[in-house]
């Protein structure tokens, strides 16, 4: 029995007491009344993906309400920099505190799936975005389809060579399950290029200028690479990142953050492919209320959020979100 059945039940029993007011007068009495309150945690405050999130849930909260005539507020709850024990800590406190329901975007699965279990079993639902927890009891996960994602960074980056050549996959950490996923559907994509060379999938410390260096070792090591396929954007995030590499490459990058506009922009990028950053927010918001207020569950427990294509021609007005999203005047 969900929070707003339990609300119900005993709005019931009181209406069959007092023996003078109507059923309809008490459902919407219990309903009307009640406040749901969303737990929302995020990867670190200090990344804007998540400051994105942050205002769709923010938007999601506000319309929701007037929609369903109660009160919903979102209470965020993140580390300043990724710490998956803090992310168990908060969703432990959020717990504690009585909040309705639970999003979490979770830096480790595995220290994650404990927290989000405990949640689940005290009567608290949970919806995992961006990054999932699979092998956990959140009810839904909302997010990129990782594979399909690589499928497109791969035939993105064929287009862009011209169907031959030699291609370099750049994929950040090696143990994230995610970008390994992306690195899959990357490789099963060129595979359907017989003039394409894949060279090898090269892994980095995620921080803008190590990803740049590695770039720039591979390319000066084997300048017969015409194509990079970024599973992740990371170097866009530097100032003339792809100086050493444009001149000689095509790039495909996933992500479209501010910074990464740039590079669309002046040519130096084919495609930036942006996921959904405000729609994690704002989605993972809405599954929750539905789940609370209707007790009502998505169709598929896996919501697949497609890609948004950026090119020089739609990055300026891809880039007004930006002003949106972090909040700025």
């Amino acid at each position: 029995m969900n929070a707003i059945a339990r609300r119900l039940f005993v709005g019931m029993a009181v209406v069959a007491a007092l023996g003078n007011a109507t059923l309809a007068s008490a459902i919407e009495s219990v309903t009307t009344s009640k406040k749901v309150t969303i737990g929302l945690v995020a990867k670190s405050q200090s990344n804007p993906v998540f400051v994105a999130a942050k205002t769709g849930a923010m938007d999601a909260a506000k319309e929701l309400s007037i929609k369903h005539g109660i009160e919903i507020e979102i209470d965020w709850q993140t580390p300043v920099s990724e710490d998956a024990q803090k992310q168990a800590e908060m969703i432990e406190q959020l717990v504690n505190k009585g909040v309705s329901g639970i999003a979490v975007s979770c830096t480790d699965a595995l220290t994650l799936t404990r927290a989000i279990d405990a949640a689940v079993e005290t009567g608290v639902p949970v919806v995992t975005f961006d990054s999932d927890a699979p092998k956990s009891k959140r009810f839904a996960y909302y997010g990129t389809d990782d594979l399909a994602c690589g499928r497109q960074v791969g035939d993105e980056i064929a287009k862009a060579i011209g169907g031959k050549g030699v291609v370099a996959i750049l994929a950040g950490n090696q143990t994230a399950p995610n970008l390994q996923a992306r690195v899959r559907g990357t490789i099963e994509a060129l595979s359907k290029h017989p003039e394409i060379k894949v060279l090898d999938t090269f892994y980095h410390k995620e921080t803008a200028q190590d990803a740049v260096n590695k770039m720039e070792e591979v390319q000066r090591t084997n300048p017969e690479i015409n194509g990079w396929a970024l599973v992740g954007g990371w170097p866009l995030n530097a100032k003339n990142a792809l100086d050493n590499i444009a001149p000689y490459a095509k790039v495909v990058s996933v992500d479209a953050l501010r910074p990464m506009l740039v590079y669309v922009e002046n040519g130096q990028v084919e495609v930036l492919l942006a996921q959904k950053v405000y729609e994690w927010g704002y989605e993972s918001t809405r599954l929750l209320v539905d789940k609370i207020v209707k007790d009502e569950m998505p169709k598929e427990q896996i919501v697949k959020a497609e890609l948004v294509r950026v090119t020089k021609e739609t990055a300026g007005e891809y880039g007004k979100n930006w002003g949106k999203w972090l909040g700025e005047k």
